[in-house]
């Protein structure tokens, strides 16, 4: 009896693995649904008329209105605050230093040699379980070289140089690996050499809070480069200073960060954080309400008691009329639609996209995305890169959701911020109910 149970168990299971000859996928995969990243908003798809909806004001023409189709994606509910970017810093600032420990102290401590399964890892991980403990005599002495030597320290202080904040990231070019002659080889048609499309670039990754100064002449911002950056009373104001560069490194690095969690605790990565396209920084910012000027709707920069809706240079230079000055809390006046804050004024964002006068002419209208022509080195052109939103030194012009512009992708100034973005995975979030 126990032998015939035996046999009809095991012709159950080849009868499963087999699906009785019907096509019925992988069996045994557990129902997953996207996970809503800490901080983040889901914007749902659609489509839009992006660009003007009224006069060209400065008959720029840099824009014209045309229909596009956007993915849906998550958004940073708020502009990427000084805090947040610190964390990245220290990220660095904390690498930097558990390098120096495993080659210099305590290299079993620091870092790790083997996996779980007993393979070598080479070269070594760094052990982020390793406390740091900066103020010890021997670590002291170790970490020396993070610091300024004697000859450049201000009253003697013991400050960290930022000048070695260096960080190293890597990125897969999708577009120039889907182009046939990149993939293409005179052995082997349409073999890939991964390798070739496996980027890097290393950026130091400390704001440049001297923005504050070299951004104006004869204005007086020494305490801003002096304490914004740094102080607590700046937590959550937006970090500023970062150029096109640094704000991509630090998607890479959130993205990481996440990932990292993910497989250590059994998860399944997501899609990658990056800055928006600007069809999709536009479409975020209209808040749903199509052919509106500004994000909370419009004609008027003003709501019915007459109070400014964000932080700009209204009139004629009255900087404080709006409520702010400078910069002000990423939380500020009243979110859009979709419960984003400052998608007009207090710093100008960063978006992916290279600018160009006429890219509305040739881009796709199905998740429009401008970068450069993978068939060419890039040209000084491509890297001016669409800033949107305006900021507190701007006008109100600026703090349309058609408005474009741009800054040099190295570039970093004291009124551009950036936030992040996730593509969602899925059409849409109501596709299982």
């Amino acid at each position: 009896m126990k032998r015939i149970l035996i046999l009809i168990t095991i012709a159950v299971l080849y009868a499963c693995s087999k699906g009785n000859g019907e096509l019925i996928g992988v069996q045994g995969r557990e129902e997953w649904y996207q996970p809503d990243p800490f901080g983040m908003l889901f914007i749902p798809m659609g489509s839009y008329n992006m660009g003007p909806s009224d006069q060209d004001v400065p008959y720029a023409v840099t824009a014209q209105s045309r229909t596009v189709s956007v993915q849906a994606f998550y958004m940073d509910q708020t502009e990427i605050s000084n805090n947040e970017y610190r964390q990245f810093v220290f990220w660095v600032r904390d690498s930097l230093a558990r390098r120096i420990m495993a080659e210099e102290v305590d290299e079993e401590e620091f870092s790790i040699s083997e996996n779980e399964f007993g393979e070598e890892i080479d070269p070594p991980a760094l052990n982020w379980y390793a406390k740091l403990k900066w103020d010890e005599p021997e670590s002291r002495e170790a970490l020396e070289p993070l610091f300024y030597i004697p000859s450049e320290r201000f009253y003697n202080r013991r400050e960290l140089d930022t000048r070695k904040l260096m960080y190293d990231y890597y990125w897969i070019d999708y577009k120039r690996a889907a182009l046939r002659e990149s993939r293409d080889s005179e052995d082997h048609p349409f073999s890939m050499d991964r390798s070739k499309f496996i980027m890097k670039d290393v950026i130091n990754v400390y704001p440049d809070t001297l923005a504050w100064i070299h951004d104006f002449t004869y204005s007086f911002n020494e305490p801003m480069t002096k304490n914004y950056f740094w102080h607590p009373a700046y937590d959550d104001y937006p970090v500023v200073g970062v150029s096109w560069k640094q704000a991509t490194a630090f998607c890479i690095w959130r993205t990481q960060l996440l990932e990292s969690f993910l497989i250590e605790n059994g998860g399944i990565i997501v899609n990658d954080f990056r800055l928006p396209t600007e069809s999709e920084w536009e479409w975020a910012a209209r808040g749903g309400l199509d052919l509106s000027p500004y994000p909370w709707g419009g004609p008027y920069i003003r709501n019915s008691r007459g109070c400014f809706l964000g932080n700009f240079k209204p009139m004629r230079g009255n900087y404080i009329d709006d409520g702010g000055f400078h910069t002000v809390k990423i939380n500020s006046y009243n979110p859009n639609d979709y419960g984003l804050y400052c998608m007009a004024g207090n710093v100008a964002e960063w978006t992916s996209n290279a600018f160009d006068e006429s890219a509305y002419n040739f881009a796709h209208d199905l998740n429009p995305d401008y970068t450069y022509d993978a068939n060419e080195n890039d040209p000084p052109s491509l890297k001016r890169k669409v800033i949107r939103g305006g900021s507190w030194k701007d006008v109100g012009y600026y703090l349309q959701t058609s408005t474009r512009t741009y800054e040099y992708q190295d570039t970093a100034k004291c009124y551009i911020g950036f936030r992040c973005v996730m593509t969602y995975l899925g059409r849409a979030k109501d596709d299982n109910i």
